[in-house]
């Protein structure tokens, strides 16, 4: 993901523009941002709003269409979606629930994991084992990097400082109010279709262990670069029952 990440930035790279030119296609093209007044995530219990640049658009119809060869009909007299900028984040969401429908969690989780390698070239992951071996530098290097290109999945997050083996080190991740986990409503979209797989792809895919930490309190995450993810039966996440609300 941070390779196509990468690779997209480039295509679209404004660095030839003016500076004030660079902003406004920064704004519009790439990035996603909160479109709350606060410019902080809505309240819990409310839905946060977004604007969403070109490049944040491509990646959630990118995603989708990968997900839609595995994800069950939608409901009779819905259009499938069909180009990649027919996409929101909403529709994204919702390719993601059919995806769910008739599988047990561990199928959920190995359709993340194709749709995930089906968006890399051919033998990323090895290359990625070599540029990234599992030090203290990779962990920051890519935490650094969750920050910007994760931002149009997850929403707003900061790099922090996290103790991994008595070492301290900047390769944790808060993420404010997941977007994903606000929009799904649904604990096992969050454990099954993010969570478990993205944690599993980084460890054992990629060779850099990842632990992601969700807050179903207040919808808040941590991810931590460098720190082996427990058993599914000894993750608390595993155990966590449904929204009641929802």
């Amino acid at each position: 993901m941070v390779a196509l990440g990468l690779q997209a930035t480039h295509l679209i790279s404004p660095q030839k523009l003016p500076i004030r030119k660079q902003r406004t296609f920064s704004n519009i093209v790439i990035r996603s941002s909160i479109a709350e007044p606060s410019g902080e995530p809505a309240p819990l219990g409310q839905k946060t709003k977004y604007n969403d640049g070109l490049f944040a658009k491509a990646f959630m119809g990118l995603f989708a269409r990968k997900m839609e060869k595995f994800a069950a009909a939608p409901k009779a007299g819905t259009e499938p979606k069909k180009g990649v900028f027919d996409y929101d984040y909403e529709s994204f969401v919702e390719v993601s629930k059919r995806v769910m429908q008739g599988r047990s969690r561990l199928q959920q989780q190995q359709v993340v994991r194709q749709v995930l390698l089906s968006m890399l070239p051919p033998g990323a992951p090895a290359q990625f084992r070599k540029l990234f071996p599992p030090t203290k530098w990779a962990a920051e290097f890519n935490a650094a990097l969750t920050v910007p290109f994760f931002y149009w999945l997850v929403g707003p997050s900061e790099v922090v400082e996290v103790e991994i083996n008595g070492v301290k080190q900047k390769s944790g991740v808060h993420i404010k109010k997941c977007r994903y986990l606000e929009n799904s409503g649904c604990v096992g979209m969050c454990v099954n279709m993010c969570k478990i797989p993205t944690q599993d792809f980084f460890t054992n895919e990629f060779g850099l262990p990842l632990t992601m930490i969700p807050n179903f309190e207040d919808m808040s995450c941590e991810m931590v670069y460098g720190q082996v993810p427990p058993s599914f039966e000894g993750d608390e996440a595993s155990k966590q029952p449904c929204f009641a609300e929802i």
